[in-house]
């Protein structure tokens, strides 16, 4: 059981990072990019298989608030993800050009950069619900208030980056077109992204433990 659980965050980071890139395209260029969408691909079926038992247990026990968020934000963000591999898939030259052209150009770019932001936050706030987890390890009151302060920090900076980057614009179809700046540092680029997805992770954290407190 050891094993697996050490399997499981494992892949948990693997598929982190791998988001991570995903969203610096102008880090990674088209080739890396598009097998990168691939492996991406492989490592939410491998954790689909691994965690099978969240299926198996769908239909038992009481469905509590957090509960019901957590089913909401894991179904919207598998729909959002494969719809994503798909999108890209069909604009593919190099990992399966033999799709390519099968759905008009313009619009499956326009829909792949859509779910794509959308399959972002939604990792955010799937990463978010499972941070009670990590935050009960913290036995100590005043480790948890420096954290707490140091990731509302993390967070206030996050969501600015996230409207300024007009990732909401991207969601809601406004703009077709992702404009990167190519002449930034890759590094920033993907801290920039990492603090983006820690903001929704920490959003997604508070609003379940609200909900907990409501529902105690």
């Amino acid at each position: 059981m050891k094993r697996l659980n050490v399997v499981k965050r494992v892949l948990d980071i693997a598929l982190t990072i791998t988001l991570l890139l995903l969203m610096s395209f102008q880090v990674t260029k088209q080739f890396t990019h598009e097998w990168l969408g691939v492996a991406m691909l492989v490592l939410t079926i491998l954790h689909q298989i691994l965690n099978h038992r969240f299926y198996t247990a769908l239909f038992k026990g009481k469905y509590t608030p957090v509960r019901i968020l957590q089913l909401v934000v894991n179904v919207l963000l598998l729909l959002s993800f494969f719809c994503t591999a798909a999108s890209g898939m069909m604009m593919s030259r190099y990992a399966a050009p033999f799709l390519n052209g099968l759905v008009k150009a313009s619009f499956t770019r326009q829909v792949h950069v859509a779910l794509s932001h959308w399959s972002f936050v939604l990792m955010g706030l799937h990463l978010g619900l499972h941070l009670g987890i990590a935050a009960s390890r913290l036995k100590n009151r005043s480790a948890k208030i420096a954290v707490g302060i140091v990731m509302c920090a993390i967070s206030v900076y996050g969501f600015c980056l996230f409207f300024t980057s007009k990732y909401l614009d991207y969601m809601t179809l406004r703009v077709p077109f992702a404009f990167l700046d190519y002449a930034k540092p890759w590094w920033l680029v993907i801290l920039e992204n990492l603090v983006m997805l820690l903001a929704w992770a920490f959003t997604a954290y508070l609003i379940s433990l609200c909900l907990r407190k409501r529902n105690k």
